[in-house]
């Protein structure tokens, strides 16, 4: 249909002619009251927000020489978060001459990884960040 028609059409059922898709070819208009065609599609799109999944990111700190049952505690910590459906940063912070022995964070991030392999997986692999080595860890996609 002709623009001008089309708006002459929607003058006189007292409606708007509304652009729905611009892009469309050729482009697609409707006979629709405006005001209403605005408040459904704010209502859509507060659904589509009501749904949506927001990941935070959990952080647990490690130090070089954290014990085992610390560790523990911490692993099982970042299970829970993991199976929450959150994101895990583990930081290992170095003091002072702790920086020559960067291999003790390193080892304690893998012994971390291969702990929780079978729920999550490595976003970040383990790196350094001045005096600080972490790594992020992700919930494992489920199909």
């Amino acid at each position: 249909m002709d623009t001008r028609d089309a708006v002459q059409k929607a003058r006189q059922m007292g409606l708007d002619l509304v652009e729905i898709a611009p892009n469309a070819q050729p482009p697609v208009c409707r006979i629709i009251d405006y005001g209403k065609f605005l408040y459904e599609q704010k209502k859509k799109q507060h659904e589509a927000k009501k749904k949506q999944v927001t990941v935070q990111v959990k952080e647990i700190k490690f130090r070089p020489a954290t014990d085992d049952h610390d560790y523990g505690y911490r692993m099982e910590r970042a299970r829970g978060w993991i199976a929450e459906g959150d994101k895990v940063r583990a930081t290992i912070a170095f003091r002072g001459r702790e920086m020559t022995h960067r291999e003790l964070g390193a080892a304690i991030l893998a012994k971390l990884r291969d702990d929780l392999a079978d729920i999550s997986d490595v976003e970040v692999s383990p790196k350094m960040e001045g005096y600080q080595m972490f790594a992020i860890f992700v919930p494992k996609k489920t199909k």
